[in-house]
């Protein structure tokens, strides 16, 4: 199936990992790329395991999207890259695999990145108010807002989050240096 997969002029970087095989391939590809996968008979990659996202904020193309994909019929899998800019699109894949709807979703609202032609793009793991997104390497680890409910006006409410630092004092002496001079001689007397 090697063999194969490089004549798919389309794939880039193909190695076999032994139990799935890894690939490259451009953003503008991606439609071409997946139905020759799933339709052409020496690979039938029928079924979509997983779509998500790596965040690498110091790269110009931020985000490395990961496809996973498993040929029943060949018992193999193989795993498909492409990087794109932060504010890139990407073409839905949900008309070759339906499954992809969820997927998604899940990395729009995770790491906002959108896909064009999605029936339904919209939040799925997050409240539809939710500010940001959360999987991104630059989103606060607190979140912005805080989410309670108040038992005197009886409904939820949206705060701001703010958490206050406050100073410490820290000794800077190393736990692997062993015990101060003084502790050891006290229980050598008992």
């Amino acid at each position: 199936m090697l063999e194969d997969l490089k004549k798919i002029t389309k794939l880039s970087s193909i190695k076999d990992k032994d139990i799935f095989y890894e690939a490259s391939f451009r953003k503008e590809d991606i439609l071409d790329v997946f139905k020759e996968l799933k339709n052409n008979e020496l690979f039938s990659f029928d079924q979509l395991i997983d779509i998500t996202a790596i965040d690498y904020p110091s790269r110009e193309k931020r985000f490395e999207l990961i496809y996973i994909f498993l040929s029943m019929k060949k018992n193999k899998r193989i795993v498909l890259r492409t990087s794109i800019e932060e504010n890139d699109n990407l073409d839905s894949i949900i008309n070759i695999y339906k499954a992809s709807d969820w997927y998604e979703r899940e990395c729009y609202d995770l790491f906002g990145i959108n896909f064009n032609n999605h029936p339904d793009l919209r939040r799925i793991m997050t409240d539809y108010n939710f500010e940001g997104h959360p999987l991104r390497k630059d989103f606060p680890l607190t979140g912005h807002t805080e989410v309670r409910y108040d038992d005197v006006e009886k409904k939820v409410l949206y705060e701001p989050v703010k958490l206050t630092q406050e100073y410490r004092d820290f000794d800077y002496t190393s736990p692997w240096e062993g015990m101060p001079k003084g502790i050891d001689d006290h229980n050598e007397q008992e």
